[in-house]
């Protein structure tokens, strides 16, 4: 008698929950669906972060966390190749302004060590100011991390999707979980605003919403509020630009405000750290942003927010008690929890699936791997990394590459109706601008954005106003003006 598909259900399409997507999507038997309540996967913090992929020298030592970090970061440099994602290894810089600071370096780099990262050296204040000339002169020295890096987290996560959709697994977006149905202390079904959907498995992947799914089956034994993140992204222009990541002597509440480069070439710098109460609260302040501001010329002195093309803010998940845990239980069959995944998931989400495949697997779950999965995603072509025979090429294709929409980022109509008609279909402005930087530039979509919704309308076969920003009614158009 053939074996029954086990059906499991990811909840939450954020890093974390495609990349689990994607590892189980490997294995025979498994029918997988990721649910999310947003129009587009990349959940909250993994589209709302700094972009960095650590090392975990600064994790808490001997935790979960620090071992998944870890073992993560070495994984990148073959999976983005794989994913036709681009990933820089740039390093990062620990630089001491002051007398206090430097004391600390010692501990941070025994820390270090403590987390088995031991490429971790000294600096001299000479050597930084070669390094980074833009730094505080005022440095007495620092640390250099060397396998820090720098990626693009919208587009790794819309790769993880398509990937994984490649290899069967369904994405039911707009889809938001209302209740969890138990029987017998088994998972069986969930209730959702789009009907029930069976389940074998649910993987509770959902980000700072984790404590209201794990309440559902009475698993919550913790709570989970919002920490908002502001930042500045900074013209590709600006005069005053860093190398390396730039990072401050970290504090027991956050790493601090730091000023990266982007994969793109712009400059990042923040984020904040304040917990909050609503979830859904994602506006910045002035009070924060100012801080950001005066934290970070502390370590670049001239850096310029008058060069800002836009500030955000984003919230990641604050768990108390803060500690990242992942769990099945004894007493309910079928549920996996994962709880205080924070900043660091976006590193640690590589790591975080295969343990939780193997979670589930010692748990009683039969997996034979599949000899038709398919590693290989290949990106959209973008016409603003063609040369130009290429671009005659791609033109010669497809003429829509020769009508341009976004003149800031140089974003085609053909990319655009690319995205739209993808594994994992771009739906709404937004999610045109996460995954082709389309309304990512100097006017922030003051030119494309008409042109953007036009597009969209006429691939979903939709009018214009219906077309959303990002969330449902999140509608940019209300009707025609004459």
């Amino acid at each position: 008698m053939k074996n029954k598909s086990k059906k499991i259900v990811i909840i939450g399409a954020g890093v974390v929950g495609c990349a689990i997507a994607r590892e189980l999507s490997k294995y025979k038997g498994l029918d997988i669906v990721v649910l999310d309540k947003r129009e587009d996967v990349g959940g909250d913090a993994s589209k709302s972060n700094s972009a960095i992929i650590h090392t975990g020298y600064d994790a808490v030592p001997n935790t979960l966390e620090s071992q998944l970090v870890v073992a993560s970061n070495p994984m990148f440099p073959k999976l983005v190749k794989q994913l036709d994602v681009e990933f820089k290894l740039i390093g990062a810089i620990l630089p001491a302004i002051n007398d206090e600071q430097y004391e600390q370096l010692g501990k941070i780099k025994e820390k270090a060590f403590k987390n088995r990262v031991y490429d971790v050296e000294y600096v001299t204040k000479e050597e930084i100011i070669k390094m980074e000339p833009n730094i505080n002169k005022d440095v007495k020295g620092g640390l250099i991390i060397p396998r820090e890096g720098i990626i693009d987290p919208f587009t790794f996560t819309v790769a993880l999707a398509e990937s994984s959709a490649s290899n069967g697994v369904v994405y039911k977006l707009n889809t938001e979980v209302l209740g969890i149905n138990v029987e017998n202390n088994k998972i069986k079904s969930l209730e959702t605003n789009n009907g029930n959907i069976e389940a074998d498995y649910i993987i509770n992947s959902s980000g700072v919403y984790c404590d209201e799914i794990a309440d559902m089956v009475g698993k919550s034994n913790y709570t989970v509020n919002a920490r908002r993140g502001e930042f500045f992204i900074l013209d590709k222009n600006t005069e005053c630009k860093v190398n390396s990541i730039i990072l401050p002597i970290p504090t027991k509440i956050t790493k601090g405000k730091l000023m990266t480069p982007t994969i793109h070439g712009n400059m990042l710098i923040g984020p904040t750290a304040e917990d909050l109460d609503d979830k859904e609260d994602k506006s910045t302040t002035l009070e924060g942003l100012n801080s950001v501001i005066e934290d970070v010329k502390k370590l670049v002195p001239n850096v310029n927010p008058n060069d800002t093309i836009k500030q955000y803010a984003g919230n990641r998940a604050a768990k108390t008690p803060a500690v990242l845990e992942i769990d099945m239980y004894d007493d309910l069959e079928g549920f996996v929890n994962l709880s205080g995944v924070r900043s660091t998931g976006l590193t640690a989400s590589l790591a975080i699936s295969k343990y939780v495949l193997d979670l589930m697997v010692s748990n009683g779950l039969e997996v034979k791997f599949k000899e038709n999965f398919t590693n290989e995603r290949v990106a959209i072509k973008l016409i603003r990394e063609a040369n130009n025979e290429e671009k005659t090429e791609l033109i010669k294709k497809d003429p829509r590459y020769g009508n341009i929409i976004c003149r800031c980022e140089t974003v085609s109509e053909a990319e655009i109706v690319q995205a739209i008609n993808s594994k994992i279909p771009a739906t709404s402005v937004d999610a045109i601008k996460r995954r082709l930087k389309a309304g990512f530039g100097r006017c922030q979509g003051g030119f494309c954005s008409p042109k953007i919704i036009e597009i969209l309308a006429r691939e979903l076969n939709k009018e214009a106003k219906e077309i959303n920003k990002n969330v449902k009614n999140s509608n940019m158009l209300m009707g025609k003006a004459k």
